[in-house]
């Protein structure tokens, strides 16, 4: 189905140009449905309720996700995707990213898509396309991805101010999806539904990865003694986040960034003695980090070579 073919029926939205967060442009009120209570339907639901929409009903099957549904959404009710179809104009599809595609085919096939119902999925890693069999039903297809971590706790609320959102959605409906990123606090960016899979790369690399980066230090300062790591990585990596947001490889330093090799050397045998487990991700940052420093100039050729040298050996 082209992008032409989207209109805009039954009066559910009314027309929106210009600023998409301009009171006069923003959706029309609506019954909002929530499938899938995991971390993130939660909190975005909570978020439109705060801007007027109305949660009538919303799906969840774990103890957790039911709780998180009672916390963050008092008093709706919960009952089975299809009623949650049933109940409201706009459902968040908010589901793993493997289970996306199963769903979206198991509602439409069943008839539980109404033709002019929005649907709007929140997984970074897919655009538009994985609601193709809702879209043939008549649905309205949004992808909304918010660039955030969730706690699914009342807090992700608070934190979706100024949130980044991954919006991709056919060209009609760009600004209806982007007025809803808005009324949830968020700045929509456009992301084409071709490079959808490329961008949810970068932001998993970065984030997901951190993390385990930022786990295996804490774990070798314990191994050290420190008693509070965290407390001790905080400012240092805080430091690091912002200087590298602002200016990229020009924030490098450290013993790979300088060329060190005898530091280098000594790092890989304390981790080879104490954590084995985190040498191999020493080793390929190490590597990535003096590939970076070498394209920019910040590291010698000769130097890096010896750096890659050790970095290779199998008993340094």
């Amino acid at each position: 189905m082209s992008t032409g073919e989207f209109g805009l029926p039954g009066g559910l939205f009314d027309d929106i140009p210009g600023d998409p967060g301009a009171p006069d442009n923003r959706p029309a009120r609506l019954a909002v449905g929530v499938v899938g209570t995991g971390r993130v339907g939660p909190a975005l639901g909570a978020a439109l309720q705060l801007a007027g929409h109305r949660v009538v009903a919303a799906s969840g099957v774990s103890t957790a996700s039911r709780r998180r549904a009672e916390t963050l959404l008092p008093g709706v009710r919960l009952v089975t995707p299809p009623q949650v179809m049933a109940a409201a104009d706009l459902v968040l599809l908010t589901v793993p990213d493997d289970a996306l595609a199963e769903l979206v085919a198991g509602l439409a096939a069943t008839g539980a898509v109404r033709p002019g119902q929005m649907l709007v999925h929140t997984s970074g890693a897919h655009g538009v396309a994985v609601l193709e069999p809702a879209t043939r039903a008549g649905a309205l297809p949004l992808a909304l991805h918010p660039a955030m971590t969730f706690t699914g706790t009342a807090v992700d609320v608070a934190r979706l101010a100024g949130c980044p959102f991954g919006v991709t959605s056919p060209e009609q409906l760009r600004p209806v999806a982007e007025a809803l990123v808005v009324e949830m606090g968020g700045e929509p960016e456009w992301v084409p539904e071709a490079v959808r899979p490329l961008y949810h790369t970068a932001l998993a690399h970065g984030s997901n990865h951190l993390v385990t980066l930022v786990a295996q230090a804490m774990e070798i300062l314990s191994d050290a003694g420190v008693a509070e790591p965290g407390r001790m990585l905080g400012p240092l990596l805080g430091a690091a986040l912002d200087n590298a947001l602002r200016s990229g490889d020009a924030a490098l330093t450290g013993p790979v960034a300088r060329g060190d090799a005898g530091t280098v050397r000594t790092h890989v045998a304390q981790l080879r003695a104490t954590s084995p487990q985190i040498l191999e991700s020493y080793r390929a940052m190490a590597r990535a980090t003096a590939d970076r420093a070498l394209a920019n100039g910040m590291l010698k050729a000769e130097a890096a070579e010896v750096l890659l040298d050790v970095l290779a050996e199998e008993n340094g």
